[in-house]
């Protein structure tokens, strides 16, 4: 299984990225290793798809990354939302 996952950061940015390990990758956001987000911390895992193949992963990736995606994004995936499932991630 792939993740393709969004982080709001401390300075109210939007991270996308994907992984086959979510809880492993964003343990590694919260650290400060992966250095796009270190200067931004903590993070709250926003939302995440999963997906059965890193290819399509990817590509769903770069599309949340693209001026359309990031509105789909904003309206389906990052609006507030009382989701329990996601608490276990917040900083």
């Amino acid at each position: 299984m792939w993740y393709v996952y969004f982080l709001e950061l401390k300075n109210g940015d939007i991270y996308v990225g994907s992984t086959d390990d979510l809880r492993r990758r964003f343990a590694s956001h919260q650290k400060g290793n992966v250095v796009s987000t270190r200067l931004h911390l903590p993070a709250i895992l926003r939302s995440y798809v999963a997906v059965e193949e890193e290819l399509s992963a990817r590509r769903l990736e770069l599309y949340f990354k693209s001026g359309s995606g990031k509105a789909f994004a904003k309206k389906r995936f990052l609006a507030p939302s009382t989701r329990s499932d996601l608490a276990q991630f917040e900083a």
